[in-house]
């Protein structure tokens, strides 16, 4: 099941993109203001030299004539040149009275900025600051022109600039985000193949291979996958020889320990056996108070035979191939159960076994005698149950179902105890590897624990290197 977290990296990467596009336009619009002033600030400055200078003339015409009587400040004329809306020219003595003043009015079509954007333009750029220029006659200041703008007039056009630049920034911003999205959606294409590709390796495909891709960063990548799926490859088919060739070694040495045990120690005991009877014998008539003593080591020589025998069951089965299967899993269920404290163990058989290969009969007999083991001995169940089942498959063949659910301790970690038992977890799963198979294991809630294990019936033919003589 899939479980990706996090952000998706195309809504992720458009969000920053939309982001330092924001930021641009800010940084443009702060740029617009910012030369927007500088131009009003000469616009006023220059007007101011206009100002003076013509002052200047005035007051030199004046005196030239000798005509006190003539009009200053006159500044009608520049004025009527320079006049914009919101724009003030005023002459101002030296005792700081204002002698003449003309003021444009302001546009009504503009709509008043908002008290935040008004407060922070007036912070930043002190739109009522005035050029002021001296008029002199006759090397001595006689005033100042004086030249302003009104700064609600400049709030207002300075809003209007910024709003129009906000206008463009709704339209292109969307706009712009959806074609990063779709360039980065084309662009990131590749990658559902790589998360694919990661699934199957993950769900065991080691076969699978990324094809080469457009971008640099990607293909080094899909490069990169290709080695590591190779390498991965290699070391999990070492290690399945590797596995397979500890399992044969298994199954000979309990071969050679049977063995050894039935021709060492089952000779051994028969042969206490016969002594005790004979000496039981002969204490019957020369000394009657021994017969206790040869009974006893008669009783304790046949529970060390039955004792081998169970040993010698477990570590030589009967010959599968020759009883089949069904009959020799019934056998091992019947040992179980004939033993004092042992779960009880229950077997439903479904289907025919008869024409069942030699390897899958053997492999899928150990790995029955594992489990039970393990459910036995390690988990603590009280019953534990075996199904076993010839199916039809998918693909229109025959598999061989086996399952395996025991009522052991809650929480018992199977994986670590089985370790235990021969080659236990490991071991049943490269058996059912070298079958073709699948195999599961999972614990059961409240308690117990299920084994599931399919076999293609056919992959018994095509196993005949693993095959072995249980």
């Amino acid at each position: 099941m899939r479980n990706w977290s996090g952000s998706d990296l195309k809504l992720r990467l458009t969000l920053r993109v939309a982001a330092v596009a924001t930021l641009c336009f800010a940084v443009i619009s702060g740029y617009f203001l910012f030369d927007s002033d500088r131009s009003v600030r000469a616009r006023i400055a220059a007007v101011a030299d206009v100002a003076a200078r013509t002052l200047e003339l005035q007051q030199n015409k004046i005196q030239w004539l000798n005509n006190p009587r003539a009009e200053f400040p006159d500044l009608e004329g520049v004025a009527a040149s320079v006049m914009a809306p919101g724009l003030c020219l005023a002459f101002r003595s030296n005792g700081g009275e204002i002698s003449q003043r003309f003021c444009g009015g302001a546009q009504t079509d503009t709509a008043a900025p908002p008290l935040a954007f008004a407060a922070l333009y007036r912070r930043l750029f002190d739109p009522g600051r005035e050029a002021v220029r001296p008029v002199v006659a006759r090397g001595h200041a006689i005033g100042e022109a004086v030249v302003w703008v009104d700064p609600a007039v400049l709030t207002a056009e300075a809003w209007h600039d910024a709003g129009r630049l906000m206008a463009v920034l709704m339209i292109a911003l969307p706009l712009l985000c959806a074609l990063v999205y779709a360039a980065l959606s084309r662009a990131l294409r590749p990658t559902r193949l790589i998360r694919d590709g990661l699934e199957r390796i993950a769900a065991g495909d080691l076969a699978t291979r990324l094809p080469p891709f457009d971008l640099a960063e990607l293909s080094a990548i899909g490069d990169v996958f290709n080695q590591l799926a190779e390498r991965l490859a290699a070391a999990l088919s070492d290690r399945n020889a590797l596995t397979q060739k500890l399992i044969a070694v298994q199954d000979d040495e309990r071969r050679h320990l049977a063995r050894e045990l039935h021709d060492e120690f089952g000779q051994s005991l028969a042969a206490i056996r016969a002594l005790a009877a004979s000496a039981r014998l002969t204490a019957a008539q020369d000394c009657p108070p021994l017969l206790a003593e040869c009974d006893g080591i008669a009783r304790t020589a046949t529970d060390m035979m039955e004792t081998l025998r169970g040993a010698l069951f477990r570590l030589r089965p009967p010959d599968v191939d020759e009883l089949g299967l069904a009959a020799s899993l019934e056998g091992l269920i019947a040992g179980w159960n004939g033993r004092r404290g042992q779960p009880r163990f229950e077997i439903a058989l479904s289907g025919s076994f008869a024409r069942l290969p030699a390897s899958v009969s053997a492999n899928l007999y150990r790995i029955v005698q594992e489990a039970l083991t393990n459910a036995a001995k390690h988990a603590g169940a009280t019953r534990v149950v075996l199904r076993l089942q010839m199916r039809e498959a998918a693909s229109g063949d025959s598999e061989i179902a086996l399952a395996v659910d025991d009522d052991g301790r809650p929480g018992d970690p199977h994986g670590d105890l089985q370790v235990k038992s021969g080659m236990g977890l490991l071991g049943m799963r490269e058996r059912v590897a070298a079958l073709g198979g699948r195999l599961s294991f999972e614990a059961v809630q409240p308690h117990g624990a299920s084994l599931r294990v399919v076999v293609p019936v056919a992959a018994g033919a095509e196993t005949a290197a693993v095959e072995r003589a249980a």
